[in-house]
């Protein structure tokens, strides 16, 4: 309901611009706006009546290409889906998704857990701050959302069963942390803004770094709120010696070393995302080996897996391929940005206007589905308003871990309420989710003040 309030408001906000005085009104097109009203209202029906997301992509291109368009777009169907099912960097991203399934099937992540939880055990709210820290670090193997919360919830609501902990701040830790997945590197969804925009992966990276470390500060400040206010302050748990603490380093290192092995020839230039990525495999695979967790199921159904996610998001990158091509060549987003940038509304107000459609999106629609359908669209439009494409695309992932967790349809929030072993309802994990949730939105704000905190080691680095 509130998604629709504020597209409607936005309608409202944008139609009034139009008649104010903005030329953006009087852009010549060929394309009749009743033709793409019918369009739109198509494409709320594909997904409001739960078609899946490929299919509903794909055939909302056709039905746009063949009621607007008179080109045999048809012939060129094959070329369309070639060129980004052939691209390099796209290959990292099923090796990133097997490097986490190996780690998580040769219980790297309950390693990581258990020696993370030895130093913030007694802390104000300790295995909240567990949580955050272990999904954190996770992330920066995983490089998947869903795949941080699935793995690290697994882990950690073991340890919560008996303990004081209000199951509520329990799983909306568990969500918030898995929302990392794709901010902190190397998460998928740069690498899909990276195809789609051709802007540099490795430079999106680089970005991510501030942003994540200011969210994690955010949600550590509101963990130790609510330790504090619900004396959570860690009494229950032994103090730890420093023997102990010095022991966690081998539960610690093995996550480490793969991180540095990623992250660290990313960042110095010796491998390319891809690259990184094949050699994060082969680092987990020598891992597990040594751990003695290695076995041909345990790899094969780490491979199974990968292909099941793999393939999901490959129809539907294919399906928003096909719809952008057809837009394209119906000069839509040319269009549209046109007649917003020439909207008597400043920049920054429609910059605020779209991270709110966003943010409304996300109630209803999955992260992926709204990276590859709405930025063909929206790039040019913030491009032409002067905003650094670098800057966009660490805003529109973090857009993209807010409806993650966003409720009634957030994806992570449904996947930690099946893993749960305590019955209880979904809205446990909707009201736990939504401080953290508020906060993500702060750090979304804080960066529109200060884009430097993205863009800073870009441009130092490169």
């Amino acid at each position: 309901m509130i998604a629709i309030v504020f597209i409607v408001f936005m309608g409202l906000v944008f139609g009034a611009a139009a008649l104010l005085g903005g030329t953006g009104a009087a852009v010549a097109t060929q394309v009749p706006w009743w033709a793409l009203g019918t369009v739109l209202m198509a494409f709320i029906g594909f997904f409001a009546g739960g078609i899946y997301v490929g299919a509903a992509l794909s055939a909302l291109a056709l039905l746009a290409g063949l009621t607007l368009s008179d080109r045999p777009f048809w012939n060129f169907i094959g070329e369309m889906i070639w060129s980004p099912s052939t691209s390099f960097v796209l290959v990292s991203v099923p090796l990133f998704l097997l490097m986490g399934e190996i780690m998580f099937r040769a219980g790297l992540s309950n390693r990581l857990y258990r020696g993370l939880n030895v130093w913030m055990g007694r802390m104000p709210g300790g295995l909240l701050h567990t949580n955050i820290m272990a999904c954190g670090v996770f992330s920066a193997v995983a490089g998947s959302s869903v795949a941080t919360a699935a793995t690290m919830g697994s882990v950690a609501l073991p340890y919560f069963e008996k303990s004081k902990y209000p199951p509520k701040l329990v799983l909306g830790s568990l969500a918030a942390g898995g929302a990392l997945g794709n901010l902190i590197p190397p998460g998928i969804t740069f690498i899909i803004y990276g195809l789609i925009t051709e802007t540099s992966v490795g430079a999106l990276y680089l970005a991510a770094v501030g942003p994540s470390i200011l969210v994690l500060a955010l949600y550590t400040a509101v963990i130790l709120y609510y330790g504090r206010k619900l004396s959570l302050d860690g009494s229950d748990t032994p103090r730890p010696s420093w023997a102990d603490r010095l022991a966690t380093w081998s539960d610690l290192a093995p996550t480490a070393l793969l991180i540095g092995l990623v992250l660290g020839t990313i960042y110095a230039g010796w491998a390319t995302p891809t690259e990184s990525a094949a050699l994060g495999v082969a680092g987990a695979v020598v891992l597990a080996a040594v751990d003695g967790k290695l076995r041909w199921e345990m790899l094969a159904q780490s491979v199974r897996a990968t292909a099941r996610t793999t393939s999901m998001i490959a129809l539907i990158l294919f399906g928003a391929y096909f719809l952008n091509h057809v837009l394209s060549s119906l000069g839509i987003p040319q269009m549209l940005a046109k007649f917003l940038t020439d909207l008597p509304i400043p920049g920054w107000v429609l910059m605020m206007l779209i991270i709110g459609f966003y943010l409304a999106l996300g109630t209803f629609m999955e992260g992926m589905s709204m990276i590859v359908t709405t930025l063909p669209l929206l790039f040019p439009v913030v491009t032409a308003l002067g905003y650094d494409p670098i800057w966009f695309g660490v805003v529109v992932t973090m857009l993209i871990e807010i409806a993650m967790i966003s409720p009634p349809d957030g994806t992570v929030l449904y996947v930690l309420q099946g893993m749960r072993r305590q019955p209880g309802p979904i809205t446990d994990v909707f009201s736990g989710v939504m401080p953290f949730m508020f906060v993500y939105v702060v750090a979304i704000g804080i960066l529109m003040l200060f884009p430097a905190i993205a863009l800073w080691l870009p441009r130092v680095a490169m």
